[in-house]
């Protein structure tokens, strides 16, 4: 019986000094830091641990003598971006709890599959990311207009919401380059409310997507690796 229990206690002894290490070290760094650490865990490389604070990935040893703030860590085996992969993860949503009555929505195919994105009108990478999703079957796309780039974009923004047809307009402009024609006189209060969610959300580059998982992309994706992720949720 001894031979059995003792494994277990050890392993019990080992997971509370893991827990209380990565508690001490939350609560010192955010001392050091001056701000709220949302987690801390063992990166499983170099002895490092992972310090996730304000939407930002910073590494540390067990005694923080020193920082890495900034950096990637990557996996010398699989060459794997090891911090960008955690960011998704820790950066991850509830896709049922998006307001998406404030997106544009979009259903090719049989709509099974799904996609949302945040996006500013004026946006190169996201007239590169329209073309390609159009390119999309079975999918339904719900776009989050996003103006964070210029006075114009929220102008624009405004115009492609008041629109009749918004997804018309959405992709005229995004595609073919005609601009909307409509006023921006209409209830636009959607394109506030998505602006203030999106901070919430610590979003601060366009485009953002994010899957049915709740994965979030920052910036451009190729259309190959969008397939290949909506594959997956399948």
């Amino acid at each position: 019986m001894l031979k059995k229990l003792l494994p277990l206690a050890l392993a019990s002894l080992f997971a509370a000094t893991v827990n209380a290490n990565e508690a001490e070290i939350k609560k010192a760094m955010e001392a050091k830091l001056g701000a709220k650490v949302e987690s801390v865990t063992k990166s499983g490389y170099l002895g490092l641990y992972e310090v996730y604070s304000e939407g930002n990935i910073l590494y540390t040893d067990d005694k923080m003598t020193a920082f890495i703030a900034g950096g990637q860590l990557i996996d010398g085996k699989t060459m794997k971006n090891v911090t960008e992969e955690r960011m998704r993860k820790l950066t991850a949503i509830k896709f049922s709890e998006l307001p998406l009555d404030r997106a544009i929505k979009q259903v090719r195919g049989d709509g099974k599959r799904l996609l949302a994105t945040f996006e500013d009108p004026n946006c190169g990478y996201c007239k590169r990311l329209a073309r390609d999703l159009l390119k999309l079957d079975n999918v339904t796309v719900y776009t989050f207009l996003y103006p964070i780039l210029s006075e114009d974009s929220l102008r624009k923004s405004k115009q492609i919401w008041c629109s009749a047809d918004r997804a018309k307009a959405w992709n005229d402009w995004m595609v073919e380059g005609r601009a909307p024609t409509a006023k921006d006189d209409c209830d636009a209060t959607a394109i506030t409310r998505n602006q203030e969610y999106g901070r919430r959300l610590g979003i601060s580059g366009t485009p953002t997507m994010f899957f049915a998982d709740g994965e979030r992309v920052p910036g451009a994706m190729p259309l190959a690796k969008i397939e290949q992720k909506l594959g997956q949720l399948k």
